[in-house]
């Protein structure tokens, strides 16, 4: 098995061949922490699930992941696939997803379609097949699920606006990466502490 550092030495190789990609961009797949195989399992899980609603498109993939990385956090200390996150206007935004993503439609994981949503521009991302989910647990897979559950109603509008009220993406400046241990200051809305804390099932 490919440690998380050759991973991404592979991951930096394939968005560089034949893209005219700049050095400084591509590098970003560089991290240490960053775990590209587990990353992209959860993201394929992720689309084989919602990926076929009609209002899930490339903002909603956003958040889901978002929230499942800092959801888990939140409750073990460590996210799920190590990604690291920007606070852009329309919310947070994985640094390495349009990467992954060229990934799984090389590897025939997905399809890529473009399509419109109450007028709105779209991406549509179709599971081909299924998904691995041999580097997660079952920790981690019931945090991704109530991360899908919680955000699959919304619209792109109404999730952006969602994750803007969660204290890690309110406390970081604009544009720039945002701190998982900002988690530990979000409000009982948010807390997946004080919700499992509550919990009496």
């Amino acid at each position: 098995m490919l440690n998380t550092f050759s991973q991404n030495q592979r991951f930096f190789k394939v968005l560089c061949h034949g893209n005219n990609m700049q050095k400084e961009e591509a590098i970003l797949i560089m991290d240490n922490n960053f775990n590209l195989e587990k990353f992209k399992q959860v993201l394929h899980y992720i689309i084989s699930k919602a990926g076929g609603f009609d209002n899930v498109g490339k903002t909603l993939l956003f958040k889901m992941m978002y929230f499942s990385d800092f959801d888990y956090y939140e409750l073990n200390e460590k996210s799920i696939t190590g990604e690291s996150y920007f606070k852009l206007p329309n919310g947070p935004a994985p640094k390495h997803f349009d990467g992954a993503i060229k990934l799984l439609k090389k590897e025939k994981k997905i399809e890529i379609s473009n399509g419109k949503f109450f007028g709105k521009k779209q991406y549509k991302f179709i599971s081909a097949k299924e998904p691995e989910l041999n580097l997660l647990n079952g920790d981690e897979l019931k945090v991704i699920d109530k991360a899908m559950k919680k955000l699959s109603a919304m619209n792109a509008t109404q999730v952006s606006c969602y994750s803007h009220l969660d204290m890690p993406w309110k406390a970081t400046k604009d544009k720039a990466l945002i701190d998982y241990e900002l988690v530990f200051y979000r409000n009982p809305v948010f807390s997946v502490r004080e919700e499992n804390a509550n919990c009496t099932c």
